[in-house]
């Protein structure tokens, strides 16, 4: 059994480690540095529980204090949650104001594009014209109103003219008033006008006397102004004296200088002699100079056309190479020529081909429009009987309401007739649906007028081939 016990020791312990060298520690002991080696886990998991028990009670005193009215932390949680639901009321707020905003602004939007088809659809000639009809209804109304009014005017004129006559009577009353009063002012004025006659005259007399003594001043400086004037012309002709004098020793002075001057004259004269004659000389040396410069030129002359002579010689020999050049050449053009005729005719008809085809693809293009052109008329046909439908809806409005006020309403109907142009003719759908009018053939070119007789009929009846049989019977073939 030992050895059971000291076998499964030795099994625990590490290889090579003898049991009886083990020493063994009792269990205090062991406790004891287990605890040691332990501590600072144990205290580390100990701090770590308090830290969370102070955490957990933590969480429930809030938990417990949340819903407080009177902490601070209350107060603030309610103050937020007041903000939060201020805050949601104004945005709700907002959202229904933008969003009445955007009906009122889309409700503008319609209203203006209604606004603006309207406007439009009054600028079409009909309803224009339909318009025009009404402000003759409106105005035919008035006439009716204004022979109504004067039916009864005279009494009410009656009782005016008697009421200008009172006022015209005051008016009178006042006038006189005012012509007393203005005659009193005028009675005033004279007596001002001849208090200040009075002055005049007393300031006439002063200046009477002021422009005596003014003349007389004036004689007085007359007198010096003489003397002066006496004193300036003896000075002035002792002047002209004194400049005689000067001149005439001028003139002297002129006389030697002259006679200087003739005998550097006469000195000039015989230089310009001695002059002339060198240059006669110098002009004869030079035409023997010139003499045997021509026949040095005349010598080089004969040289020169002999030299031209051979010079030609040798050109139209040069010439007649060219030629022969050129003959070669323009054999060598006229056959390139018939080449290039020959391909312009291959191209001609290639152009030709291309021609038929292009013409056959434009009368198909041609057909295509003609038949898009003949849809669009239609399209146009249907939409002018649309507009003919709402401008007789709007007509048929206007009459109603006009026929409730106005007696004679005979412009509306007119212009709610069917086509445009109020004419007495027949409608032209072809022609967009217009109603022209017919005039006489003379001078005044009336209109004719719309309604059909009894002559009309027959005369057409006449002139169509309704019936072979009564033709012939009218013309007499029977048989």
């Amino acid at each position: 059994e030992q050895t059971d016990i000291r076998y499964l020791y030795s099994s625990l312990l590490p290889n090579g480690v003898d049991l009886r060298q083990v020493t063994v520690l009792p269990k205090a002991e062991w406790v004891r540095i287990r605890d040691s080696v332990d501590s600072a886990a144990r205290e580390a998991a100990r701090i770590h529980a308090e830290r969370k028990e102070r955490e957990d009670m933590h969480f429930r005193s809030k938990a417990v204090v949340k819903n407080w009215p009177n902490t601070i932390a209350g107060q603030a949680q309610r103050k937020l949650k007041a903000k939060k639901l201020r805050e949601e009321k104004e945005e709700e707020e907002r959202k229904r104001l933008d969003l009445e905003e955007a009906q009122f602004q889309a409700a503008k939007r319609k209203e203006a594009i209604e606004q603006a088809k309207t406007y439009q659809y009054y600028q079409n000639e009909r309803v224009k014209g339909l318009h025009v009809s009404l402000l003759l209804t409106e105005v035919l109304k008035e006439r009716d109103a204004q022979i109504e009014f004067k039916k009864t005017k005279p009494d009410i004129y009656k009782k005016k003219e008697e009421e200008m006559e009172r006022e015209h009577e005051k008016a009178i009353l006042k006038e006189q008033e005012k012509a007393y009063e203005r005659y009193m002012n005028r009675q005033a004025l004279c007596r001002d006008h001849l208090e200040q006659i009075k002055e005049h005259k007393h300031q006439a007399e002063l200046d009477k006397l002021e422009a005596k003594k003014e003349g007389e001043e004036i004689q007085r400086l007359t007198k010096l102004y003489k003397l002066e004037v006496q004193r300036e012309n003896e000075k002035k002709l002792e002047e002209k004296l004194e400049h005689r004098r000067m001149h005439c020793a001028h003139v002297a002075d002129q006389d030697i200088l002259k006679a200087v001057q003739e005998q550097k004259q006469e000195e000039e004269n015989d230089k310009i002699r001695a002059h002339f004659k060198a240059k006669q000389n110098m002009a004869k040396l030079r035409r023997e100079k010139e003499a045997e410069m021509n026949r040095l030129m005349q010598e080089h002359r004969d040289i020169t056309t002999n030299r031209l002579v051979e010079q030609m010689k040798q050109t139209f020999e040069k010439i007649d190479e060219r030629v022969a050049r050129d003959v070669a050449e323009r054999e060598a053009e006229w056959e390139k020529e018939l080449k290039e005729k020959d391909e312009k005719n291959k191209a001609e008809l290639k152009s030709i081909a291309e021609h038929r085809a292009s013409v056959a693809e434009k009368r198909a293009k041609e057909q295509h429009e003609k038949q898009a052109e003949l849809d669009y008329e239609a399209e146009k046909e249907v939409i002018a009987m649309c507009k003919e439908q709402e401008f007789q809806e709007y007509a048929n409005q206007v009459i109603d309401s006009e026929s409730k006020t106005a007696q004679n309403i005979y412009p509306l109907l007119k212009a709610a007739k069917e086509g445009a142009g109020a004419g007495h003719g027949p409608v032209y759908r072809e022609r967009g649906g217009i109603r022209p009018s017919y005039q006489a053939r003379d001078i005044n070119g009336t209109q004719l007028p719309s309604y059909n007789c009894n002559t009309t009929e027959e005369i057409k009846e006449l002139n169509t081939n309704g019936n072979i049989q009564q033709a012939k019977g009218r013309l007499g073939f029977t048989w």
